[in-house]
C-alpha cells in the first residue's frame, strides 16, 4: 500500500546498476524517449479514466495497475503439474478426491459445481466485483466525510474543484487497491483463503503457481499439499453454498462498519496545505499520512467484533471438518494444518487485507478457540447437531461462547435447545398470545383505575355493558 500511485515506482534495487550511466546496458537516448512516451501515454489514459469514473474508487485504474504489476508473471506455464498432465487436471483430480473425503465429515453436500485453476491475473479479474462491494462503502465514507465537513462558503468557492478532487481521490483509492490486489494475487492459494467468498458462487478455484511457491521448503509432497488445500476450498464452498445467510451477513457487516466512519474535521486545515490538485501523488500521500484516519466508534467496534467472530467460526469449522475428512490419509496433514495457522499468525493475506480495508486483524487465538468449540460440539452431539447450527444465525456461537466452549456444549444438551419437534410458527403464536393477554390485562387495569375516579353511579351503569362485551369477545375468540 506504500507504493507510488499509478504503478510508477523507483527503480528495482536489484537492478540498480542499470541506472548507472557507466553501465553499457543502459538504454540509449532514443529508447529512453520511447519509454517516456509510453509512460506519458499511459498517464493520459489514466487521467481520461478518472474523468469517466463516478464512484469513490476508480476500479478501472485498480484493475489496470494490478494486471500491470502482474504482467511479468508467466502463470500459464508455471505451477503445480502432475506426471503426464497439466495443472488444471491436477487441480480437478485433487478436488474430486477431497470432495469424496469430505462427504463423510459433514452433512453439508458439495457446494461447488466446478473446480478451476486460476492464474494471479485471473484471480484479480474474478474477485474484483466482490472487492468493489467491500471497498465502496469504506471509500465513500472516507472521501465524503471530509468533503461534507467543508463550510458552505468553501464549497461554493471551490466549485468544480470539488468534483476534480473527487475524481483524483478515486484515482488515489484505485491505485492503492490495485497495488494491494497485485500483492495479494501473488500470495493467495485459493479463492476463499481470506475467509470471504470472493470468487464466483459454486466455483472452487486454486492458484497452482502460488501453491507451488508455498510448497517450497515444506518437505512435503506437492500432491499432498494440493489435496489438502483443495479440501479446504471445497469445505468453504459447501458452507457458502448451503448457508444462505452467511455470504450476505459477512459482506453486510463490513458495510455496517463503513457506514459509521467519521473523520476528524480539524485535520482539514493541515490537509489543505499538503494537497496540490494538479499533483495526484500529493492526494495519495495525504490520504496515507493519517490526516484523514477515521475515528472508530463503539458501534463500529461492535461490528468488527461480530465480523471477527463470524470469520473465526467459518475458519474454525473448515479447520475441523478438513482435519476429520483427511484423517490419516495424508501423513503431512497435521503439519500443513499448523503451517497455515502460523501463516495467519505472521500476517498472511487475510490479516493484511482486512487491516488495510477495515482495520480488522484476524486473531489466531479466536480461530483456535473456534476450532476447539466445533470439535467439542461434534464429539458430544454428532455431525448433524454441529452442522445444524448453521441453519440460522441465532443458533450460532457468540464471542462469549468462544471463551467458554464447554458451557455452549452443555447448553446444547438442554431439551429446549435441541428439541427436534420445535415449531417456529407455534412459538410465534404463543408469543403473540402472551403479548395480547398482557395488553388486555394492562387495558383492564387502566380501565379500573379510570373507573375508580368516576362516580359510583356511572360505574354501576357501565360495568354490565363492558362485562357483556368482554364475554362476547371471549366467546368469539375461543
Amino acid at each position: 500500500m506504500s507504493n507510488p500511485p499509478f504503478g510508477f515506482g523507483p527503480p528495482d534495487p536489484d537492478k540498480r546498476g542499470d541506472n548507472d550511466p557507466s553501465n553499457p546496458g543502459q538504454p540509449g537516448g532514443a529508447e529512453a524517449f520511447n519509454q517516456l512516451g509510453q509512460m506519458l501515454s499511459q498517464l493520459g489514459q489514466m487521467l481520461s479514466q478518472a474523468g469517466s469514473s463516478s464512484g469513490p474508487v476508480n476500479y478501472d485504474l485498480a484493475k489496470q495497475i494490478a494486471l500491470q504489476n502482474l504482467s511479468g508473471r508467466d502463470d500459464a506455464k508455471i505451477g503445480f503439474t502432475s506426471e503426464g498432465g497439466d495443472s488444471a487436471t491436477a487441480v480437478r483430480d485433487a478436488a474430486h478426491l477431497a470432495e469424496l473425503w469430505l462427504d463423510a465429515a459433514t452433512i453439508l453436500p458439495a457446494g461447488a459445481t466446478s473446480t478451476v485453476s486460476w492464474s494471479a491475473r485471473t484471480w484479480v479479474e474474478k474477485t474484483l466485483p466482490t472487492w468493489q462491494r467491500l471497498c465502496d462503502p469504506v471509500a465513500q465514507q472516507v472521501s465524503g466525510a471530509w468533503m461534507q465537513a467543508l463550510p458552505e462558503e468553501a464549497k461554493q468557492a471551490a466549485g468544480p474543484l470539488l468534483s476534480m478532487m473527487g475524481q483524483m481521490g478515486g484515482m488515489a483509492f484505485g491505485s492503492q487497491l490495485g497495488n494491494a490486489l497485485a500483492q495479494l494475487a501473488q500470495e493467495v492459494l485459493t479463492s476463499t483463503e481470506v475467509g470471504l467468498p470472493l470468487g464466483e458462487a459454486t466455483t472452487s478455484a486454486l492458484l497452482p503457481a502460488n501453491i507451488e511457491k508455498f510448497t517450497e521448503g515444506l518437505e512435503l509432497p506437492a500432491s499432498e499439499v494440493l489435496v489438502f488445500l483443495a479440501a479446504r476450498e471445497a469445505a468453504h464452498q459447501r458452507l457458502f453454498a448451503h448457508v444462505p445467510w452467511l455470504r450476505q451477513r459477512l459482506l453486510a457487516t463490513v458495510e455496517e462498519f463503513a457506514r459509521g466512519i467519521t473523520v476528524d474535521t480539524s485535520a482539514l486545515e493541515s490537509l489543505a496545505g499538503s494537497i496540490d490538485p494538479a499533483n495526484p501523488a500529493s492526494i495519495e500521500e495525504a490520504m496515507s499520512s493519517g490526516l484523514l484516519e477515521p475515528q472508530t466508534t463503539p458501534e463500529q467496534q461492535a461490528a468488527l467484533k461480530r465480523l471477527e467472530t463470524l470469520l473465526a467460526l467459518v475458519e474454525g469449522w473448515v479447520d475441523v471438518v478438513v482435519a476429520e475428512a483427511i484423517g490419516d490419509r495424508l501423513p503431512g496433514a497435521e503439519a500443513l494444518r499448523e503451517t497455515l495457522r502460523r501463516r495467519r499468525a505472521t500476517g498472511g493475506p487475510a490479516e493484511q487485507t482486512f487491516a488495510t480495508l477495515v482495520g480488522l486483524e484476524l486473531r489466531p487465538r479466536r480461530m483456535r478457540a473456534a476450532s476447539s468449540l466445533w470439535k467439542l460440539v461434534g464429539d458430544r452431539h454428532g455431525l448433524e447437531k454441529r452442522d445444524g447450527l448453521w441453519s440460522h444465525p441465532d443458533l450460532m456461537p457468540t464471542a462469549d461462547d468462544l471463551d467458554e466452549p464447554l458451557d455452549f456444549a452443555d447448553r446444547m444438551s438442554e431439551p429446549a435447545a435441541l428439541a427436534a419437534d420445535l415449531d417456529p410458527i407455534a412459538e410465534l403464536e404463543r408469543t403473540e398470545k402472551a403479548e395480547r393477554e398482557a395488553r388486555e390485562a394492562f387495558g383492564s387495569d387502566a380501565g379500573s383505575a379510570s373507573d375508580s375516579g368516576s362516580g359510583s353511579a356511572d360505574k354501576s351503569e357501565e360495568s354490565p355493558k363492558e362485562e357483556g362485551k368482554k364475554d362476547d369477545e371471549g366467546n368469539s375468540s375461543s
